[in-house]
């Protein structure tokens, strides 16, 4: 199931960027949660889309996927039990220029969807994602000690955006403990 989003952007600004689609259904193994999306996301409607984005190559090296999938084929991403959605729908060219208002309305909007969708993991693409959403100050990528969202497994890594300097091992390996995570619950 896909939402509809509307067109967004920031005031003054020329042109209107659209809103991706979320892609959801209820009872997912693995919701993946993104800050917004990017303009390239924003440009061609698919999550992920930055040219130095690493999501779907970590997907895939991780074992979650068995093969490469594109930006323009994240639907299939709900036959394997995955979906995708963003904490704030307001595409940006970085996640430093979203407001806090947005943050604590997608936070309100993302924890509703949580608890309809009952996913068994919620993967929290970034720490600062998860900061915004749990209010929660410190946090360490991983399994969280406990959920925003009773009866839903938290699960934080780095950002996989080009923007994020943390080197793809580093990434690889949070993905690689998140597989094992899904395979001991399913």
């Amino acid at each position: 199931m896909q939402s509809n989003r509307k067109k967004s952007s920031e005031p003054g600004e020329k042109s209107q960027l659209s809103e991706v689609p979320d892609i959801v259904a209820p009872g997912l193994q693995i919701l993946f949660v993104g800050f917004n999306p990017g303009i390239r996301s924003a440009l061609t409607g698919h999550h992920f889309a930055g040219y130095s984005n690493r999501f779907w190559k970590l997907l895939f090296e991780s074992g979650l996927t068995p093969r490469q999938y594109s930006p323009e084929e994240g639907s299939l991403l709900l036959e394997l039990g995955y979906g995708i959605t963003n904490i704030v729908a307001r595409p940006t060219r970085s996640a430093a220029e979203i407001k806090k208002s947005e943050y604590k309305a997608g936070s309100r909007r993302l924890k509703r969807l949580i608890e309809e969708l009952e996913p068994k993991i919620v993967c929290y693409q970034g720490i600062q994602v998860y900061k915004e959403f749990s209010g929660r100050r410190t946090i360490r990528c991983g399994q969280q000690p406990t959920s925003v969202v009773e009866g839903v497994i938290d699960f934080v890594v780095p950002s996989p955006s080009g923007l994020n300097r943390i080197s793809f091992a580093d990434l690889l390996k949070w993905h690689k403990q998140l597989k094992l995570l899904k395979d001991s619950i399913a």
